[in-house]
């Protein structure tokens, strides 16, 4: 059986990329898109495929404007974790013709963005992943998306003894927002192919 990083090369190197294809990984909270990414991109770089990953995560806003806000904590998560319109219209709607990308990179321990420029050249692989990524705002962008499909409590193991123990937070701030997506936006049924994590 072909794993999913096998599944995902084939599509790259059997569609002819005249210019650049955006693919979508989308999955919620340790579904695996990480580590299929990886794989991917080392598939890529063997075949000499032009190959750039994006990681939705690495463009978070700082913490104030997404903790205690007033929202409730899935709103928060959700709505508020990324600024999703600027990220559209800067980052979104240039991938596909813009040669020179101005982002912002969220670091954890300082908590702040800074910009960086990030170049891509003309014909390549764009490959973004991360939760979330077929919401609406965002979804008209990419020419294929895979959905990596995983059960919460599968996914909940892969989480570490010390967060686990924070139960509440998945409760009302991750699971929440995941339910919510799941219904508004039904990730499974849009996606170009759905993959199990």
């Amino acid at each position: 059986m072909k794993d999913n990083s096998t599944t995902l090369l084939h599509l790259i190197t059997n569609t002819k990329i005249n210019g650049r294809f955006i693919l979508g990984v989308d999955g919620l909270s340790r579904s695996g898109k990480t580590t299929l990414v990886k794989k991917l991109s080392a598939a890529a770089k063997e075949k000499n495929i032009p190959f750039y990953v994006f990681h939705i995560d690495d463009h978070i806003v700082e913490r104030e404007k997404r903790y205690n806000t007033g929202h409730a904590e899935w709103y928060e998560y959700y709505h508020l974790q990324w600024d999703i319109t600027w990220l559209r219209d800067h980052f979104f709607d240039k991938l596909r013709f813009s040669n020179d990308l101005i982002l912002p990179f969220y670091d954890n321990e300082s908590d702040t963005q800074g910009m960086k420029n990030i170049k891509l050249p003309n014909t390549c692989v764009i490959v973004i992943e991360g939760v979330f990524l077929q919401r609406k705002e965002w979804r008209s962008f990419y020419d294929y998306v895979a959905y990596l499909d995983c059960p919460r409590n599968k996914r909940f193991l892969r989480e570490s003894e010390h967060t686990q123990q924070n139960i509440s937070k998945f409760q009302n701030r991750y699971w929440k927002a995941e339910e919510f997506y799941v219904n508004t936006e039904f990730p499974t049924k849009i996606a170009d192919l759905v993959l199990q994590g």
